[in-house]
């Protein structure tokens, strides 16, 4: 069967249809009964968290919710596990739902992690029996061994999460819905995590996965969805929904923006990021040379060509280094054809992490658009690893008789 014949006969885990959420806010809290009753007819606000939210989740897919905080992926999340009632609209789920929604949800404080396991599988829809035959799995795949006879308001955050984690997926569900949890505790941990995700995906199980990991939902997502204040803004191929979302991020909320536009008297021909080796490929060490190689070329002569870039962060998607050539003191002078435009930057001094580029072409004064590219490129930039110098320092030595 082809890949086309497959998604057209793949059956929808999840189908939400017309989902709208509204939440009653009060300004002040009322200290009695009558307050109570006046305050709720003169004094609620409405909220709406979400507005007409449409869309379906494939079985055996792994669909990523992104978007800014206050965007309503929590509040859809927990309608879809059946935690909120939506003011209108449907969900349908088929099959077995496990959810991770928050920190230690489903928890009792003064429970012990050995009774909390068995009180959370009973919530998915375990019997005892069956929590017999997962419990020392879920423990070992948290790691709190130790621990499992202690209450769990003795527990920190991560081990919170570990073992909220450990018990979602033992429960052998069909949906799998997580919120934020890939992105909480230790290293090792998060690996753990994900490796488990991508069994599950091995296995034909069904993912939402909320996040603001964006890297992750184009790692490991099969499609992607963005609310922009409880609508549905873009939906489609995670690569696509993750770059809307960089727009929306840098205040670029026109429907029609395109990552690439201008009116192309000259455009960009090709864009390459050099190491400090010469190299256009592998990590840049913090501290080190970078350079942002641009080749233009025209398709009618100009004679105010301008040459600009900037380097965002992307995990805040902040401008943290822009040039223009012009700026510079460089003038291009009339160009009919190529040109090859260098901006060295002598040490790039910011944290480790992943940074994106923007590339544009313009006229120069008046800053018409000739051609842009907007988060096209992308490097990452990592520490220098640690090495530590000879030190003299004094040694007293003792010797004991035995």
């Amino acid at each position: 069967m082809t890949s086309e014949n497959a998604l057209a006969s793949a059956v929808d885990a999840i189908e939400i249809d017309g989902v709208s959420k509204r939440f009653r806010l009060f300004r002040q809290k009322p200290s009695s009964l009558k307050q109570r009753v006046l305050t709720a007819r003169s004094r609620a606000e409405e909220l709406w968290a979400l507005h007409d939210v449409s869309f379906e989740v494939r079985e055996g897919t792994t669909f990523g919710l992104i978007g800014h905080n206050g965007s309503g992926k929590t509040t859809l999340l927990k309608c879809i596990a059946g935690i909120l009632r939506p003011t209108s609209g449907t969900i349908r789920q088929r099959g077995r739902l496990a959810a991770l929604l928050e920190l230690g949800a489903g928890f009792h404080p003064e429970l012990t992690g050995r009774e909390n396991v068995y009180l959370n599988a009973s919530f998915l829809g375990l019997s005892r029996k069956e929590t017999d035959r997962v419990y020392d799995d879920v423990v070992a795949f948290a790691e709190l061994e130790e621990f499992m006879d202690n209450q769990v308001k003795f527990y920190s955050s991560g081990m919170l999460v570990r073992l909220g984690f450990a018990v979602a997926v033992h429960v052998d569900p069909d949906v799998l819905l997580v919120d934020e949890v890939l992105a909480v505790g230790d290293e090792a941990f998060q690996a753990k995590c994900i490796e488990r995700v991508r069994q599950f995906q091995r296995e034909g199980r069904t993912i939402v996965l909320v996040t603001h990991a964006l890297d992750t939902v184009r790692d490991i997502c099969d499609r992607a969805a963005m609310l922009h204040h409880g609508r549905v803004h873009s939906i489609g191929a995670p690569d696509d929904v993750v770059r809307e979302m960089r727009y929306v991020l840098l205040g670029v909320t026109d429907p029609g923006f395109v990552p690439e536009q201008g009116t192309r008297e000259a455009e960009i021909a090709e864009v390459q990021i050099i190491r400090a080796n010469g190299s256009g490929d592998g990590d840049v060490r913090r501290h080190d040379p970078l350079t942002i190689q641009v080749d233009v070329r025209t398709n009618d002569p100009v004679d105010d060509l301008d040459v600009d870039f900037a380097i965002l962060d992307g995990a805040t998607n902040h401008p943290v280094l822009d040039a223009r050539a012009s700026t510079n003191g460089i003038d291009l002078g009339h160009v009919d054809g190529k040109r090859r435009v260098r901006f060295r930057i002598e040490s790039f001094p910011y944290e480790a992490g992943k940074y994106w580029i923007t590339v544009g072409l313009s006229a120069r004064p008046t800053g018409h658009l000739y051609h842009v590219q907007t988060q096209r490129y992308v490097f990452d930039v990592v520490d220098v690893p640690r090495v530590q110098e000879r030190v003299d320092a004094r040694v007293d030595v003792e010797v004991d008789v035995l």
